[in-house]
């Protein structure tokens, strides 16, 4: 049986005259979190229908589960939860009777039904305020409570369709922590589509970018990293003046150098040794009190890939 709990192989949808994913070959390691990245109109959202099979391939096949898509899409519905552009919840209802009405309708029986609906919430810090009314709550909380009913039926893989958008910078930060511990408590796939790239480095295992519908990268953070601008050192102090940078500049091997409100930085190539650079600002009369290494990011990365594209 394949560890990978989504595959697929050339996977099309083109609307009319527009290709909205161009033969996406993919592959999503079972138990990981896996973020699927790109700005709005990348294909992240297709790609997610078609991994439900709530639309049809153009061309190519994904199987999910190791189910093809094509031909089983109704199990892998079964055996899938997903929280997709609104949280569907009903409002007049409280939490637990959300998860009630949500348990009864996967036909758990009544005390396992009980007993999710409890590790659920509190799991994700709702349940002493399971018996409110959901319409009274806030946007993350309502967020929060459709992962749960998203879950309710422990799904193999679960999907999440930009969980993020529209919360709080505070309430984004706790949401991805209790993505992050869900995930690991049940062993859950998770495929989320994003474009925050602060919830993709601090949550995923591995990361794929899309680019106007095609694959234009797929690793680990650290690999797509590495793919962003050099790496670079940066020294803290004062006296960072022209003379200085000018000096700093004619290091061998320095590819570029700036200074900043955090001090001075200087871009280097590939292979080399950051000490010539300290000794180059000392010596032209700077004061250095901190050196440390300031390398590529996540975003880098992506706007590297971003960039490339046009």
């Amino acid at each position: 049986m394949s560890s990978d709990a989504i595959e697929t192989q050339g996977l099309t949808r083109t609307f009319g005259g527009t290709c909205a994913l161009d033969h996406l070959d993919l592959r999503v390691p079972a138990g990981t979190v896996f973020g699927f990245l790109g700005p709005n109109g990348a294909g992240k959202t297709t790609t997610l229908r078609l991994l439900l099979g709530l639309l049809e391939p153009t061309a190519g096949s994904a199987r999910v589960l190791g189910l093809d898509v094509a031909t089983h899409a109704a199990e892998v519905r079964a055996r899938c939860g997903a929280l997709l552009e609104h949280h569907g919840l009903y409002e007049r209802l409280s939490a637990e009777d959300n998860l009630e009405f949500a348990g009864r309708a996967w036909r758990i029986a009544g005390p396992a039904r009980r007993a999710r609906a409890r590790e659920l919430l509190e799991g994700l810090g709702l349940w002493e305020r399971r018996r409110e009314r959901v319409s009274g709550w806030s946007r993350g909380m309502k967020q929060r409570l459709a992962v749960a009913r998203a879950l309710v039926h422990r799904p193999a893989l679960v999907f999440l369709d930009e969980p993020t958008a529209g919360l709080d910078p505070a309430a984004a930060a706790a949401f991805r922590d209790e993505i992050a511990g869900l995930a690991a408590r049940e062993g859950t796939t998770v495929f989320l589509t994003t474009h925050n790239l602060a919830e993709a480095e601090r949550i995923c295992a591995a990361v794929a970018v899309i680019r106007a519908g095609r694959l234009a990268a797929v690793g680990t953070p650290d690999e797509l990293r590495a793919r962003g601008r050099a790496p670079r050192v940066r020294l803290a102090g004062r006296g960072f003046g022209e003379a200085v940078l000018a000096q700093v500049r004619a290091v061998p091997g320095v590819a570029r150098a700036g200074a900043d409100a955090s001090g001075l930085w200087a871009e280097l190539r590939e292979g080399v040794d950051p000490a010539p650079v300290v000794s180059a600002a000392v010596g032209a009369g700077a004061e250095v009190s901190a050196v440390g290494n300031d390398g590529a990011t996540l975003e880098d990365a992506y706007l590297s890939l971003m960039e490339a594209g046009r």
